[in-house]
């Protein structure tokens, strides 16, 4: 949200619209940190005026409060249309989740972000089940940058196939989905300048960071959430050779859950570019997981990550 305006105008990724025809809501720009009127609702954005954006502003546009639920149902109507193929569904869908995610971050209402959330969730996972494709494509537009709010999504994604892999049925693939997008909540609690440091922590930084895991199931305990999803959030950095954090729980006591976030987290860790080290390609991460990193991940899951790997190369070689 803009922070001047945050009580009336909601962010909108550029993205996010569908520009060949009239948008039914009006959309604005800040600019000097005021909101100006861009388009009208019913215009369409031409590509002129758009190339014009693009040069001279963000990526992202407003609308009004109270045009959010008319922006939501656009979503959801297009996303549930003939008009966008697989690629344009996911990359609309990722793009309008962007902006969600990072309202739950910042949201000091937990339990309207959870119910958020689970509204996002079930579109992913209906987009999984109506166009199978776009899960590839999903995977396939990991942003590759580290921050809270993208990494909270790509884990989001990657988790949900894993346990679509795995076998998971509807009712399981939104609590995993909520799950692996609430498993840092707890960073809520943690210095900005620690989460934010452009390089490695040092000692106590660390210290202060593994608390997230405390942090988050504190958070998520004074509202109605299924075990699932506190396991994902408390149990995320445990370890199957037993010497993760915060407990050190053997492999038998980790939630399966929590498993998939564990993995999904440190594969887009190892992804993505940070200040400090240069991205791993997708197999070659899996391959250092399995190695360098051998024990602490559930290998059945790291073999289903080598067939989600597989799923999305393939759907890019068609794509070509």
């Amino acid at each position: 949200m803009a922070e001047q305006h945050s009580e009336r105008y909601v962010k909108v990724r550029l993205n996010s619209l569908y520009i060949k025809e009239p948008i039914p809501f009006d959309l604005y720009v800040l600019i000097n940190n005021k909101q100006i009127h861009y388009l009208r609702a019913g215009d369409t954005l031409s590509k002129d005026k758009l190339q014009r954006f693009e040069d001279k502003a963000p990526d992202s546009f407003f609308v009004r409060l109270e045009d959010r639920p008319a922006f939501k149902k656009y979503v959801h109507e297009k996303l549930n249309s003939q008009q966008l193929n697989p690629i344009e569904k996911a990359v609309m869908l990722r793009e309008s989740s962007l902006t969600l995610v990072e309202e739950l971050f910042e949201n000091p209402t937990i339990d309207e972000a959870l119910k958020e959330s689970k509204e996002m969730v079930e579109q992913f996972v209906d987009l999984m089940v109506t166009e199978p494709d776009a899960m590839a494509d999903l995977v396939g537009l990991s942003s590759h940058d580290f921050y809270t709010y993208t990494h909270s999504l790509d884990v989001g994604i990657y988790s949900l196939g894993l346990a679509n892999v795995m076998g998971y049925n509807r009712e399981l693939l939104v609590e995993m989905g909520q799950g692996a997008l609430f498993h840092d909540i707890g960073k809520r609690q943690v210095s900005v300048d620690i989460i934010c440091k452009m390089g490695p922590l040092n000692d106590l930084e660390w210290a202060q960071m593994q608390r997230h895991p405390e942090y988050g199931l504190a958070i998520l305990l004074e509202h109605d959430v299924s075990e699932g999803i506190k396991a994902c959030c408390f149990e995320h950095h445990e370890s199957m050779a037993g010497n993760g954090y915060p407990q050190q729980l053997q492999a038998k006591e980790i939630h399966p859950m929590a498993k998939i976030v564990a993995l999904s987290d440190t594969f887009d860790a190892l992804t993505t570019q940070r200040s400090y080290n240069k991205p791993m390609k997708p197999s070659a991460a899996l391959e250092f997981m399995r190695t360098k990193l051998a024990g602490r991940f559930d290998t059945d899951l790291l073999r289903a990550m080598y067939e989600v790997l597989f799923r999305m190369e393939d759907q890019l070689k068609k794509s070509v």
